[in-house]
């Protein structure tokens, strides 16, 4: 009886946790390793999500408009109409978008025109011109 009381009291040995804290260690390494992964191509996914919308409000304001903005009057023109030249005389009269999207990264998306042809980049997550895997820009033209 004493012996199956003083079993019961005993605890768990240093040996016993430290072979649980390994475990414990190993699962959240696998975990980590398939859970960033996701988190990033989900990040690609709504970075092209917001490409797609933005592509689509500039064509509505072609459609108004016949002419997508220039590259100085830039992607604000979908919220505030626009002054300079072209001139978007039947701009409105609620805008494109009630704001501008920032990329997944915290970034504005870079836009440029050249006539009927426009160009919308993220620049992915280093924020910079290039880059590889999920630093690679992300982008949308229209042909």
């Amino acid at each position: 009886m004493r012996n199956i009381r003083r079993a019961r009291e005993r605890g768990f040995t240093l040996l016993e946790i430290m072979v649980v804290v390994i475990i414990i260690g190993v699962l959240a390494v696998i975990v980590v390793q398939n859970v960033l992964p996701q988190a990033d191509k989900a990040r690609i996914t709504a970075a092209k999500a917001d490409i797609r919308t933005l592509s689509a409000a500039l064509d509505t304001y072609r459609l108004d408009n016949s002419f997508y903005p220039s590259t100085t009057q830039g992607l604000d023109a979908l919220v505030n109409q626009p002054g300079g030249t072209p001139e978007a005389r039947n701009w409105g009269p609620e805008p494109y978008m009630r704001k501008l999207p920032v990329d997944p990264w915290g970034n504005s998306y870079v836009y440029t025109n050249e006539g009927f042809v426009f160009e919308i980049v993220s620049l992915g997550a280093d924020g910079e011109e290039g880059g590889d895997g999920v630093a690679s820009d992300i982008k949308f033209s229209e042909l």
